[in-house]
């Protein structure tokens, strides 16, 4: 199943005073808000829209700070570098850019996909960044000078999401080929893949030969059919649990998978949801996953004990992203609908969840 980007369907981040206090809904984007992402002090959101541009917020007062302008066509991705001090952003110009948030001036830009850049992430060190993009490949950069540390690789299909775990050992990526790629960031090397078990699909028997002379079809025992086609759902998002141990990955198969980073064993699967996923987030203290479909369809799973803790689906709202605020108090998703970032503040009930 292909990915349904924006462009061709149209085309994987509080505080704790009352939500109907404040607005509802972050408005600036002239286009689709795309990814999200908290300052580490938890006080700026960013926000990276299909306009081209990033925008930084005061999250408290709901208040635009400044925009970001450099990027020539849609943004993809925003991450933060660990002490607050960079942003990195991923477009379809095929670039990555680094800036000051401070000011918001962009101090390099970073080049040599050959297609958009579909994700960016810290290490937890801030020494490396990582990237991954619809030329399929997977690479490492430096952020200190911009400069090309290691293509690690490719997947067989665009590239969607990339991930380091938080000791800082290894990195994830998934893309449209259904795998997840483990790397060993010291040795810059692919360690294993991951993935579903792919759906089976027979393939049509081939046509039987036609001589001009005769019109006799074959007979059933004399045609072979196809051997069946393997076929596999496009993974959007990984993220590591704080301790390193385990992976969560979703994707068009609408389903959240905890795997075991070991052996790459899958330890549980939680779902399914009405639409396919594209917004993954863990809360602050890990203990919490988000999902985000397509549809509107919001899902927050205590994801080490499989219950499903908190269950929204947003009308007529399309939905890209997802993160907790830093209180974990409520979400905040990207969309299309008023090019907004929306806030959804979480009713944690065991209740009838």
């Amino acid at each position: 199943m292909k990915r349904l980007l924006p462009l061709l369907a149209v085309l994987l981040c509080g505080t704790t005073m009352a939500q109907g206090a404040m607005p509802a809904e972050l408005k600036g984007h002239t286009a689709l808000v795309y990814s999200l992402a908290f300052s580490p002090d938890g006080k700026i959101l960013a926000s990276a829209g299909f306009d081209g541009l990033i925008k930084l917020w005061d999250f408290a007062a709901r208040k635009e700070l400044r925009t970001l302008k450099g990027h020539s066509a849609p943004v993809y991705c925003v991450a933060w570098s660990p002490d607050g001090k960079l942003l990195a952003t991923a477009s379809q110009d095929k670039t990555i850019r680094l800036w000051d948030p401070a000011d918001g001036k962009s101090l390099r830009e970073l080049k040599g996909h050959g297609d958009l850049v579909d994700a960016v992430a810290f290490s937890p060190d801030g020494k490396l960044l990582a990237s991954c993009s619809a030329d399929k490949s997977v690479r490492l950069w430096n952020p200190a000078d911009g400069k090309e540390v290691k293509n690690l690789g490719a997947h067989k299909e665009s590239a969607y999401g990339v991930a380091f775990s938080p000791d800082g050992k290894a990195l994830a990526s998934c893309g449209n080929d259904g795998w997840i790629k483990l790397w060993d960031v010291k040795a810059q090397k692919e360690i294993r893949q991951i993935g579903p078990q792919p759906t089976m699909m027979a393939q049509a028997s081939p046509e039987p030969k036609k001589d001009k002379k005769e019109t006799k079809i074959p007979a059933k025992k004399d045609m072979k059919a196809a051997p069946p086609k393997e076929v596999r759902d496009g993974i959007t998002a990984v993220v590591f649990s704080p301790d390193s141990t385990r992976l969560l990955s979703i994707g068009f198969d609408r389903v959240l998978h905890v795997w075991n980073v070991a052996d790459g064993a899958e330890v549980k699967k939680l779902g399914s949801t009405p639409d396919d996923l594209f917004g993954l987030a863990l809360s602050r203290d890990g203990k919490r996953a988000a999902t985000a479909g397509y549809g509107g369809s919001l899902r927050v799973w205590d994801w080490a004990d499989g219950k499903l803790v908190f269950s929204q689906d947003l009308k007529y709202v399309v939905t890209y992203c997802i993160t907790f605020t830093p209180d974990g108090q409520a979400l905040v998703t990207g969309q299309e609908k008023d090019n907004a970032a929306r806030v959804t503040a979480l009713k944690m009930a065991d209740k009838k969840q």
